[in-house]
């Protein structure tokens, strides 16, 4: 390449992959990890799908497996602030001289085969972590599973953690195409840990794992999970799983919290000796579970990723247990191709107000009409305000107590960015 890449040049040439039709399959990610001497079999992987709790899931995961002395790689999408977030060993994000040398060398093989976004950054994870001698990776599907680039994969655990509606455009129109479509990270021989609610879709995703030969724990009939308790300081719960029984504390916030660390412990149990915790052992690492974006206080700010129906109906719920000062008002921003309606219908219920607005790095092509917003909220008598200045919208006045971020990775990761709160200070 001649002169040396910025860090800005190189994630440019990979943001630019980002444009065009979607495309599924597994070549061209199996043909960059050839060329690169298939780093993703060097060390042991735990593979998780799901609408929503994968970040939960793997956050949890991380804090206990590095408890154990374990080095421990992450890969997770989309970021919040910095690319480098979704790339991280010992929970250090990859250095930016490692993106740029990456990119330079993988360049013409990129180009050739004509990688996705996507599939050039998974591939970069599992270089860097094989480059990390880590022992262990925890990797996030970044769409459905079966056809997800991360699918490359012979994990010694995989897991669903819940089926939503999300990237219907892709998986199907049916919770049952979506749950067949997430199922596909299921592999011959392996565990498949279903930590879904739905006892029907629950049953699909059993019978999936058995047609692939995994081994199925379904967390609801191997683990029980009593009084819940949320407030501000993180959620308790008594978890009786075989054998035990513990009431643990994970600083995540939300009733939700209790399934995901549920189904985390079912997670790392499926896995095998190295990787299981018993209730008593897990006490003490959970209180350092970090993780930015979901319900995450700083100051009088609340960012909550809540990008889809379910994940605006946790944030309204855990909002009515977790009671934050008043007034409390909603800077919202979501894409167009979600059920924003839905989500602004469920969170103006439980706020003072709304604040609707644009998230700057929201793609154009996604991005909602703040007109057509406008004449839904009027309709819905919804307390809202247009606010196309996302600058404005996120500074309102002192007398709001609360502001909570939500709608989207773009518009926490914004407005983060601007109100100059790190993903990485947790």
């Amino acid at each position: 390449m001649g002169q040396r890449l910025s860090v800005e040049d190189a994630l440019d040439f990979l943001f630019a992959r980002t444009t065009g039709a979607f495309k599924f399959g597994l070549d061209r990610t199996l043909a960059l990890l050839d060329a690169l001497g298939n780093p993703h079999r060097r060390y042991p992987v735990i593979h998780v799908a799901g609408t929503n709790g994968k970040g939960s899931s793997l956050a949890t995961a991380e804090a206990l497996l590095l408890s154990r002395g374990l080095r421990v790689g992450k890969y997770t999408s989309p970021h919040l602030v910095d690319f480098r977030e979704r790339i991280l060993v010992d929970r250090v994000p990859i250095e930016t001289r490692a993106v740029v040398e990456f990119v330079e060398r993988q360049t013409p093989l990129v180009e050739q085969l004509g990688a996705t976004f996507f599939e050039a950054t998974t591939a970069m994870a599992f270089d860097a972590f094989a480059m990390a001698k880590v022992d262990v990776a925890l990797i996030e599907t970044g769409l459905g599973g079966r056809l997800d680039s991360t699918n490359v994969v012979d994990p010694v655990s995989a897991g669903v953690t819940s089926i939503g509606w999300d990237h219907m455009e892709y998986l199907g129109h049916t919770l049952e195409t979506i749950a067949s479509e997430k199922a596909g990270i299921f592999k011959p021989g392996r565990p498949a840990v279903i930590g879904e609610g739905n006892p029907d879709i629950r049953d699909l995703l059993r019978e999936r794992a058995a047609a692939a030969g995994a081994s199925p724990l379904v967390v609801a009939e191997e683990v029980v999970v009593d009084d819940v308790e949320v407030s501000a300081e993180g959620t308790h719960a008594t978890i009786e799983m075989f054998g035990e029984r513990e009431r643990l504390r994970t600083p995540l916030i939300g009733k939700h919290q209790a399934h995901n660390l549920a189904f985390t412990l079912a997670l790392l149990h499926a896995a095998g000796p190295r990787y299981r915790f018993s209730l008593r052992e897990a006490r003490e690492p959970l209180a350092r579970v970090a993780l930015p974006g979901r319900f995450h206080r700083a100051g009088r700010y609340l960012f909550d990723v809540a990008h889809n129906a379910d994940g605006a109906r946790v944030l309204a719920d855990t909002l009515q247990q977790v009671a934050p000062a008043r007034p409390v008002v909603a800077v919202f921003c979501a894409l167009r191709d979600k059920e924003w309606e839905d989500m602004l219908t469920t969170l103006g219920g439980v706020v003072d107000g709304l604040v609707l607005t644009h998230a700057p790095t929201a793609p154009a092509s996604r991005a909602w009409d703040l007109e057509i917003v406008r004449g839904f909220a009027a309709r819905a008598g919804l307390r809202a305000t247009i606010e196309p200045d996302f600058e404005r919208a996120i500074r309102p006045g002192k007398e709001i107590a609360t502001v909570v971020i939500a709608g989207s990775f773009h518009t926490v990761g914004d407005a983060m960015a601007r109100l100059q709160v790190s993903p990485f200070a947790l």
